[in-house]
């Protein structure tokens, strides 16, 4: 990829209006909510770790809550300068985050043994794959146009996203796990951003600012209840 199309401007949010730097200040600060769910989620490991006296940390889910602070890095980056380089420090630490904590849960939320964790997360990568194969080749079939290519606005990534957080939900209300409520909730969340996200480019003419700040949001809530959940049940001394 050469260096002029890695600069090329990109507009797809309703915010912006031009090519300049601060062009969507909203969209751009709200990426704040992020960075409060990191250090939201640090203090709650910091505090539970200092209660229940650990002597080592849990590099695992301290990488996780660095992991959620670099999204709102990454996404700051992308509302701000809004070019094609800027998109990959967008995405890359969000599907970063979702791959990393999608084992971890598995692995310490659910508590299962190594083996069968990469076990599990390997049968669900592949299922995810295909939710995103047979979506994609819908929407071929469907010539769905829109400014994200698949008339959700570029939302539709994160149905197999949707599917696995209501499934995992599930499996812990089915198991009576103390973190179900979380998830849950998790779950709920995202999916109204996810609304929110959608129809940005939708609601332009009758609202000029969009509705993009509304999917860093509830997104950060969404992170942070994430973190939350990793942190109070997903410690190696609270499984």
């Amino acid at each position: 990829m050469s260096t002029q199309t890695l600069m090329t401007s990109i507009d797809i949010y309703c915010e912006r209006t031009d090519a300049g730097y601060w062009s969507e200040p909203i969209n751009a600060l709200t990426n704040l909510s992020f960075i409060l769910a990191a250090l939201w989620g640090y203090w709650t490991y910091h505090r539970l770790h200092k209660k229940n006296g650990e002597t080592k940390g849990d590099i695992l889910i301290l990488i996780t809550i660095f992991m959620a602070g670099l999204i709102g890095v990454g996404s700051f980056l992308f509302h701000t300068h809004a070019q094609v380089w800027s998109s990959f420090a967008d995405v890359i630490p969000i599907w970063t985050f979702v791959a990393y904590y999608l084992f971890l849960a598995i692995y310490r939320i659910v508590g299962t043994s190594l083996t069968r964790a990469f076990r599990i997360y390997g049968i669900t990568l592949i299922c995810i794959i295909a939710v995103l194969f047979a979506f994609s080749r819908f929407l071929l079939a469907s010539n769905a146009t829109d400014a994200g290519g698949d008339g959700l606005n570029g939302s539709s990534q994160y149905l197999p996203g949707i599917i696995a957080l209501y499934g995992f939900a599930l499996v812990l209300q089915l198991r009576k796990h103390a973190a179900r409520g979380w998830i849950l909730a998790a779950a709920i969340v995202f999916t109204i951003s996810i609304f929110f996200r959608t129809i940005d480019m939708r609601v332009c003419s009758a609202f000029p600012l969009g509705t993009h700040f509304l999917w860093h949001t509830l997104n950060g809530l969404f992170i942070a209840l994430l973190l939350q959940t990793l942190v109070r049940f997903g410690r190696k001394s609270a499984r």
